[in-house]
């Protein structure tokens, strides 16, 4: 059966010569041009052929995903039937499928440093250091929820399916230069692509003798100059392995799997979309509430969201959930894998999770470790033998001077000179010197 994801290993040296040529190999595997190495051994001119034989296979098989992909294409075909035509996932991407391929990825070999227009990265002593243009410090009006799945909360942006729609077919349709991979910076033929990650962050710890660890699982489709984010979420989430082997399929092992899948996608290309284009109803055709949201627009020429980044999240109750982020900010990408742990901690239930909306709270009281009747009982007001002569026909007086409700024989009286002691875990009085 598959296995859960091991605890975070030590990354290899993205320098590694080794590395470098595995990654050239998974770039020419789908088509894609790497990066030149000094000479080798001559292992890539000898797996050419395989490699073209898998190109082949894969353009015969064009329409097959990976499961946890083919799940979320099952998901989106469900909730946007009806919304016009409905995104497909990507099936062709450079898969992250072992841990410290995304930080080999985000530099050229041989360089230390590289720019883009949205993020700038440095090779240093303990590994890489990225510095994203973006670096936010708000959230108003960053979250919207498509309708149609969950209710959506009060405060945040309703969208409608049919724009979300548009809006992913759009985000999985990014411009060729947010494509380009920084391994292949420095090269005449760069390569252009989609990179995916495989995530199975932990929604329910372990516990010893009781239930088992479980997971959800999530995937990271980022157009690759932003392979950097990948970087980042994997040093905190670990590396799921590739999702196309059977022992990562967390659908042939329900008992480590919460049963609900995660998606994001990084597009900061949305910001800047026209309103009216996609979709969103004229001011006098849309209700109070879209209104209210900015969902609907006075002039054609309209900016969806003001030009600001946002996070649109298409999820239902079937534990399915698909968000896309128009940001590169890295805090995003984390807080969005928890906000995900938190959807599924929430509907798998019996979890808790820092952001699952609450917790159990019990009050508890320290009333000492010894109490004493003729010490904190001031002033004794009635003995023993008086209670008894009250209530006698209610409750068994015993000879050692107690008594047992007779109703409730749970119930224990004692006498006015009673001593209690929780360290030696007695209850004990006096009677005829004993």
């Amino acid at each position: 059966m598959p296995s859960l994801p091991p605890s975070l290993p030590i990354l290899p040296d993205p320098a590694d010569p080794r590395l470098l040529a595995y990654l050239n190999l998974k770039l020419r595997e789908i088509g894609q041009p790497g990066v030149a190495l000094p000479a080798t051994d001559g292992l890539s001119e000898l797996v050419d052929h395989l490699l073209r034989l898998s190109r082949e296979k894969d353009r015969a098989l064009a329409q097959h995903l990976s499961p946890v992909d083919q799940r979320i294409q099952n998901f989106l075909h469900d909730t946007l039937d009806g919304s016009g035509e409905i995104p497909r996932l990507p099936n062709t991407t450079l898969e992250l499928d072992r841990p410290g391929l995304a930080r080999a990825l985000s530099l050229p070999p041989g360089k230390d440093e590289h720019r883009s227009g949205i993020l700038t990265s440095y090779r240093v002593r303990q590994g890489v250091l990225h510095n994203p243009r973006s670096d936010r410090r708000t959230t108003q009006g960053i979250f919207h929820v498509a309708e149609g799945g969950l209710p959506v909360p009060d405060d945040k942006k309703a969208v409608p399916t049919a724009v979300f729609a548009r809006l992913l077919g759009r985000a999985l349709q990014p411009p060729t230069d947010l494509l380009r991979l920084p391994f292949t910076a420095t090269q005449t033929e760069q390569a252009e692509c989609f990179v995916t990650l495989h995530l199975r962050p932990v929604v329910v710890p372990a516990v010893p003798g009781f239930s088992p660890q479980r997971t959800m699982e999530t995937r990271f489709f980022v157009p690759g100059s932003l392979v950097a984010n990948l970087d980042f979420v994997e040093s905190i989430f670990g590396n799921g392995g590739d999702p196309h082997l059977a022992e990562n399929d967390a659908a042939l092992d329900p008992e480590h799997w919460t049963g609900h899948t995660g998606c994001i996608i990084l597009a900061p290309h949305l910001n800047g979309l026209n309103k009216r284009e996609l979709g969103l109803p004229a001011w006098e055709s849309a209700t109070e509430r879209q209104r209210r949201d900015g969902m609907c627009w006075k002039k054609p020429d309209e900016i969806y969201n003001d030009g600001g980044a946002f996070k649109l999240t298409c999820r239902d109750a079937n534990g399915t959930v698909v968000t896309l982020i128009s940001d590169n900010y890295f805090g995003y990408c984390k807080k969005e894998v928890k906000t995900q742990i938190s959807y599924s901690a929430n509907l798998f239930g019996l979890c808790e999770e820092e952001h699952a909306g609450g917790a159990l709270v019990f009050a508890s009281y320290d009333l000492g470790e010894e109490f004493s009747g003729e010490l904190h009982v001031r002033p004794l007001e009635h003995t023993f033998e008086e209670m008894v002569q009250l209530f006698g026909e209610r409750m068994d007086v015993h000879p050692d001077g107690y008594a047992t409700d007779r109703r409730f024989p749970e119930i224990i009286y004692v006498p006015e000179h009673i001593s209690f002691d929780l360290k030696r875990q007695t209850v004990s009085w006096s009677r005829d010197g004993a």
